[in-house]
């Protein structure tokens, strides 16, 4: 299944989606300074996020990064829709609150591997 914008906020960046299990949704919505739209069905929530946000980024588990919003065989509902016109999640608050509640440390790629520079 793939989740879908709905036309009046179209997704004119592409979109992804970011999951994770449903016993995180709540504590995620109140925490994020912006939610844009959310799905969800009993088991999983879903945020729209703009493609390529899993760029650089290793998304914890048990976070599951659906490209062009196809996620697992589930019939998730429009839970959430943002007070703005975009449809996005801020992906980086996002990435960081999901790290926070599953208790993960932030894992990125620095352009040119700065890392081993440092």
């Amino acid at each position: 299944m793939r989740l879908t914008p709905p036309p009046s906020l179209p997704a004119t960046l592409g979109h992804d989606a970011v999951g994770l299990p449903a016993r995180y949704g709540f504590r995620l919505m109140s925490r994020l300074p912006g939610n844009g739209l959310v799905f969800a069905d009993p088991e999983w929530w879903w945020w729209i996020v703009p493609a390529g946000s899993d760029a650089d980024l290793r998304w914890p588990l048990p976070s599951c990064y659906a490209p062009a919003g196809r996620i697992p065989n589930r019939r998730p509902r429009l839970i959430h829709r943002p007070d703005s016109t975009s449809p996005y999640t801020p992906p980086i608050p996002l990435y960081l609150l999901v790290c926070q509640l599953t208790g993960s440390t932030p894992d990125w790629s620095l352009p040119g591997d700065i890392r081993s520079r440092l």
